[in-house]
């Protein structure tokens, strides 16, 4: 069973407990009530690496916060890691996961679907690299 900071949970809800998790944790420390308005806006993501063997957890924030605003939310976020040293960020069958945390404002483009980012889709967006390697004025380096 996994385990995200002591709290049990199925591969599907990683994000989400680690999330209310990180909110229980961080309930005493300093600046709480602004880092529970940012995270309750920002998006957890889960990815684990099964060749490293490293889970990650990204926090994408809105576009509109400030570099202080998401220095604030490390700052709690090292403050909880750093209290509860005893019970790791993820762990699997009593065995310690290694585990990093990203916090980023950048989104991926999406290829398809509905919402798919406009020239993702399609080769436009490789258009003008092509353009320039079969372009006039490149010298044919098969003729050397």
């Amino acid at each position: 069973m996994w385990k995200i900071l002591g709290k049990e949970a199925m591969y599907l809800e990683l994000a989400d407990v680690w999330k209310a998790r990180i909110l229980e944790l961080a309930a005493d420390k300093e600046g709480y009530d602004e880092f529970k308005a940012l995270m309750e806006k920002s998006e957890v993501l889960h990815l684990f690496n099964g060749s490293t063997e490293v889970h990650s957890f990204i926090v994408t924030v809105p576009d509109d916060y400030t570099p202080e605003q998401i220095q604030s939310m490390a700052d709690v976020i090292l403050a909880v890691a750093k209290d509860n040293m005893e019970m790791p960020f993820v762990e699997v069958e009593g065995k310690y996961q290694k585990c990093q945390v990203n916090i980023t404002n950048e989104k991926e483009p999406e290829l398809i679907g509905l919402n798919r980012t406009e020239g993702y889709a399609s080769g436009k967006i490789f258009l003008p690299i092509l353009t320039s390697l079969a372009g006039p004025g490149r010298m044919n380096e098969s003729n050397l």
